[in-house]
Order: structure tokens, then C-alpha cells, then sequence
């Protein structure tokens, strides 16, 4: 059964950011099953390939569950359907179900935005979000899930929170998304197409 999951960007033979990821892990594994003793990552993965783009998939609950290298290709996205929603997803869990059905509601659009019921800007499905206001980056202060990418860039000081308004969209200079596998991807020209129903 997956409880918890961590991607991991592994390329060339090099894993990407893993410290980060661990401390989510064992953050998660203390606040969910009041596990003191921190679990390495790094002990569980071996026999990397040295070529290629690869997602390294960690399932754990308690303990370290599983590890999987899928090829990764990234997708294509250049548009984002605005969907309200008040689903929360405060832990990298398994369980999608609610961004799930409102990634199906997209329609004819590469991702969604979702949008808090008061207007406040969150996540896509996949990647925390980035706005050029002012010639400054901003990302929400409250995601859904803080990314590992995020917390990066923040402590770089590239990026800085604030709170962060459907009409800020209104005013952006540039837009981008950020992942653990896509690292800052800056989008030319996106468009944001509001909810049909």
C-alpha cells in the first residue's frame, strides 16, 4: 500500500536536491506516525544509471517502502484552467483523488491553477507556481504542498512569498512553474482559461 512518495530529479547519474527531500520525509514520518528516527534516502539509492533523465519514485509510510527510475519526458505546457477548489494536500500522499478530479475538469487545457473559493492562488497538479510582479518572483505563501524546488529557491533568494490574488494574474510580467523535476521553468505567453461551468 502507498502512503507517501517522494520524486526525485536523477540525471546523468546525479540525484538532484536530496536533502531536501529527505527532511520532507522524515518531517512527514514525525508529524504523521511520530517517528523520531530519521530514515536516509540516500542509503536507498543505488545502481544509477549514468545517462539519461530519470523520476526516482520513493514509497515510505514508516519505513522505506520502494524505489523506481521511470524515463522522464516533460510536458508540454503553455495553458492553465482556473479552477476553485478547496482541496488541501499538505503531504506528499498517494492519495491524489481530489487533484485528480480537478486535473479531469481541465478541458482543452494543458494544467490547472487552483484557485482558493477566496480568490487566493495555490499549486498546479503538479508544481508550485511563480509569478514576475514588479521585476520580482513571488510564489504563494500558501501552497498546497511546499515543493522541494520552492524551498531551494527561496533560501537562494530568487524567489519570495507573499499572498497572492486571481487579479495579480492581471499584472504578471512572466510566469513560471517549479518542481522537483522540472527545476524553474518559465513560461512564455501561458493563458489562463476560466472554469466552463
Amino acid at each position: 500500500m502507498c502512503r507517501f512518495f517522494e520524486t526525485i530529479r536523477v540525471e546523468e547519474g546525479k540525484v538532484w536536491n536530496l536533502s531536501r527531500h529527505e527532511a520532507r520525509m522524515n518531517r512527514t514520518r514525525r508529524e504523521i506516525f511520530e517517528e523520531s528516527e530519521p530514515l536516509s534516502l540516500g542509503s536507498w539509492i543505488g545502481g544509477l544509471p549514468k545517462e539519461g533523465l530519470y523520476r526516482c519514485r520513493i514509497v515510505y509510510d514508516r519505513e522505506l517502502r520502494s524505489m523506481e527510475l521511470i524515463p522522464y519526458l516533460p510536458r508540454r505546457i503553455k495553458s492553465f484552467r482556473l479552477v476553485k477548489s478547496a482541496v488541501e494536500y499538505p503531504y506528499k500522499s498517494c492519495d491524489r483523488s481530489g487533484i485528480d478530479r480537478l486535473f479531469a475538469a481541465r478541458g482543452d487545457a494543458d494544467e490547472i491553477l487552483i484557485v482558493s473559493p477566496d480568490g487566493r492562488l495555490r499549486d498546479t497538479s503538479i508544481a508550485n507556481v511563480v509569478l514576475k510582479l514588479d521585476g520580482r518572483w513571488w510564489t504563494p505563501r500558501e501552497p498546497l504542498l511546499p515543493g522541494t524546488m520552492r524551498e531551494k529557491l527561496l533560501e537562494e533568494g530568487k524567489v519570495k512569498k507573499r499572498e497572492l490574488h486571481l487579479d495579480d494574474l492581471n499584472a504578471i510580467e512572466s510566469f513560471g512553474v517549479m518542481n522537483a523535476m522540472i527545476g524553474f521553468y518559465e513560461i512564455k505567453a501561458p493563458r489562463f482559461l476560466y472554469a466552463t461551468r
